[in-house]
């Protein structure tokens, strides 16, 4: 019994450190895997704080005028038009809350849209948490995201294939809400799985472009806390660095068309060696070869934490 409570208490931490998914009934923000989603979190918090507060007050106040000044307590209104003291505090309060926002909500905006200076970061010193001088030495791994009807095209500008092309595939949804889709829980979470993820290596810089080919699509991750359109003719750019190796999904945050809610995106984030094997046989061409040997290492990797946890709920 004190091993299956301890396995049933081990469960649900583990599945969410290792895929980002919606949780049903949710009602926080997806766990954080880069520093602008922990940033985020925190202005999220900060924010609701704040907004309490508002509310119970503007809530006192309505309490306190329906019982002081209803009409069997106070039967003889005063009349007058201006209180001078009154009307300074509702102006200049509401100004130094919405100083209090904008103090921390333009530094958020300036960190994520400004990508960071790697020369800089990895010749710097201490233990600031916003920067990775480690990851900055290793210098950018670039990717581009074009939006399609329905689908993605990630490309890797950085990275070319025998014939000198950058190497490119298309990521396609694994539902469209059809009868005929294909429900195996084993190859992912309805709506969000694809047939080919794009693959990333944990712990490094990584600049996303976006475009898209017909309308304007969103490519977004909440556990990275990125967010950007797709439009066509032009080039989006942003940045991000992700802590933790695991799969992450997000969807198309734009009306695209009638399609749009089967066009998911699946980011799995592995090491520096997986990745750099999966790159390889990419560029040779061998597609189906590559996703398959990802499959391969994450069933095997899965097996490893599975029998990590087993070990560790015996000892509990």
């Amino acid at each position: 019994m004190r091993f299956l409570v301890a396995l049933l208490s081990i469960l649900p931490f583990s599945a969410a450190a290792y895929a980002a998914v919606p949780e049903e009934g949710g009602i926080n923000l997806q766990a954080a895997a880069t520093r602008i989603m922990e940033r985020l979190h925190w202005f999220h918090n900060y924010l609701l704080v704040i907004i309490t507060l508002i509310t119970l007050f503007v809530l006192a106040l309505i309490v306190w005028v329906c019982i002081k000044y209803n009409k069997r307590a106070n039967p003889v209104a005063r009349k007058f038009s201006h209180n001078t003291p009154i009307e300074i505090v509702w102006t200049v309060v509401p100004v130094l809350i919405l100083v209090a926002i904008a103090g921390p909500s333009f530094s958020n905006l300036f960190y994520q849209e400004n990508q960071p200076d790697l020369e800089a970061i990895a010749a710097a010193e201490g233990d600031d948490p916003n920067i990775y001088p480690d990851a900055a030495a290793q210098g950018w791994i670039t990717v581009k995201a074009q939006g399609n009807q329905w689908n993605w095209t990630y490309s890797f500008p950085d990275e070319l294939d025998g014939g000198g092309y950058p190497v490119e595939f298309v990521s396609n949804p694994l539902q469209r809400g059809l009868s005929s889709d294909n429900l195996d829980e084993a190859r992912g979470p309805r709506n969000l799985a694809v047939d080919y993820p794009l693959v990333l290596p944990v712990n490094r810089y990584i600049r996303y472009q976006t475009a898209a080919s017909d309308v304007i699509h969103s490519w977004t991750v909440p556990a990275f806390g990125v967010k950007t359109d797709a439009v066509p003719g032009r080039l989006n750019e942003g940045w991000f660095l992700v802590e933790e190796e695991g799969t992450y999904y997000g969807q198309c945050s734009e009306l695209c068309g009638k399609d749009h809610a089967y066009m998911p995106i699946e980011v799995r984030v592995v090491d520096q060696a997986t990745y750099d094997s999966w790159i390889s046989t990419l560029r040779s061409g061998d597609f189906e070869g590559a996703f398959g040997a990802l499959d391969q290492a994450q069933v095997a990797s899965n097996s490893d934490r599975a029998d990590a946890e087993t070990r560790l709920a015996r000892a509990e």
